[in-house]
C-alpha cells in the first residue's frame, strides 16, 4: 500500500512538473510574440490638418523655380524613363526582396565632385540602370568590385531627381558571391 501511494505521489509530482514546464513555455512563447508585435513600427495616419498643410507646402514648392524645373524634367523623356525604371522594380522594393544586379560603374562621379563627396555605385537590373549612394567610408567595402560583377541588392526605397541620370536606390543590403558586403544598420538612424 505504501509503495502504491509512493508511486502515485511520484507520478503526480512528475506530471505536475511537465504541466508547469509546458505552462511556463507557453507563457514565455506568448511573451516573445507580444514583444515582437510591439517592436514593429506603427504607421501613423496623418490628421486632415497635417494633410492639408503638406498639400499647401507641396503646391508652394511646385510654384517655386526648383519645383517648376523638377516638373519640367518629370514630364520630359528623361524623367519618364527614370519613372518607368521604378515601375519595373517597385514590387521588389515594397517587399524588400533580393534583386540580381550587374555592376556597371564603381567610379561614377558628377563633374563637380570633391573627394569627400558621397560615392556612387551604378548597377543594371533588368536592363535598366540604377544608382546607389554611399559615404566614402562605406564605399571602401566595394573596392574589390569590378564592372560586370553580379551582386544581390535589397532596397527599401527609391527616389528620383532632375539632377541624377538614374533612379536612386536606397543602399540597404549588398551581397557578392554569397558574402554580405554591406548591410545598413537601421538602429543607428531611427530606422531611416
Amino acid at each position: 500500500m505504501k509503495k502504491t501511494i509512493y508511486v502515485l505521489i511520484l507520478s503526480l509530482v512528475v506530471i505536475s512538473g511537465f504541466v508547469f514546464s509546458f505552462s511556463s513555455f507557453a507563457n514565455n512563447s506568448k511573451a516573445k510574440t507580444e514583444i515582437k508585435k510591439e517592436t514593429k513600427p506603427v504607421k501613423r495616419t496623418l490628421s486632415s490638418a497635417e494633410k492639408k498643410s503638406m498639400l499647401e507646402q507641396r503646391k508652394k514648392w511646385e510654384a517655386s523655380p526648383d519645383g517648376i524645373k523638377f516638373n519640367d524634367w518629370k514630364n520630359s523623356p528623361e524623367g519618364k524613363k527614370v519613372q518607368a525604371s521604378y515601375e519595373k522594380i517597385k514590387n521588389e522594393i515594397n517587399a524588400f526582396d533580393k534583386m540580381e544586379a550587374i555592376v556597371t560603374s564603381v567610379t561614377f562621379q558628377f563633374p563637380t565632385t570633391n573627394p569627400l563627396s558621397p560615392k556612387w555605385l551604378v548597377v543594371k537590373i533588368n536592363c535598366e540602370d540604377y544608382m546607389m549612394q554611399f559615404i566614402p567610408e562605406d564605399f571602401e567595402k566595394f573596392k574589390n568590385l569590378n564592372v560586370n560583377d553580379k551582386i544581390i541588392i535589397k532596397s527599401r526605397s527609391a527616389g528620383f531627381s532632375n539632377n541624377h541620370p538614374y533612379l536612386i536606390l536606397s543602399s540597404d543590403y549588398i551581397e557578392h558571391n554569397d558574402k554580405v558586403l554591406f548591410e545598413r544598420d537601421l538602429s543607428k538612424n531611427d530606422g531611416c
